[in-house]
């Protein structure tokens, strides 16, 4: 079996996991010279008492989002990784991630943190799990 990957889908959201799990990506799209896609999803529409009430609820624009991500594509750049992607999508991050993006950006491989920063996820089981049961590809979850 080969432990290659060719192309590899980061999910990122600024939490601490997902700040371990991007750098994990990295390395590990260099170790396969594989193509690094970066997504984070806006999950403004359907703001909740909890994301209001959180300090941590940062990304209120896409604009400032997509500036947040252009900033993961140089540091990736910067490691060494030849083809880096990024995308910012909207929705809730778990379903997006795996009905919208996985489709479009066919990875064979998906890395994400182990905890989400956004909403109530963190108080009602994660966006992680949903990703590591439905997603379509190997999932790999960094803590």
């Amino acid at each position: 079996m080969n432990d290659d990957f060719k192309k590899i889908l980061v999910a990122v959201d600024d939490s601490d996991d997902a700040i371990l799990a991007f750098k994990y990506a990295i390395e590990r799209a260099k170790k396969d010279n594989a193509s690094l896609t970066i997504v984070s999803v806006l999950e403004d529409e359907d703001m909740n008492i909890y994301q209001a009430l959180t300090k941590d609820y940062i990304h209120g624009e896409r604009s400032e989002l997509e500036q947040h991500v252009l900033d993961y594509q140089k540091q990736a750049q910067a490691a060494g990784v030849k083809d880096v992607n990024v995308i910012v999508s909207e929705g809730v991050a778990g379903e997006t991630i795996v009905k919208d993006v996985i489709p479009h950006v066919n990875p064979d491989l998906l890395i994400i943190g182990s905890e989400s920063k956004k909403g109530i996820a963190k108080h009602f089981g994660s966006q992680a799990a949903y990703m590591a049961k439905y997603a379509p590809i190997s999932v790999m979850v960094i803590r």
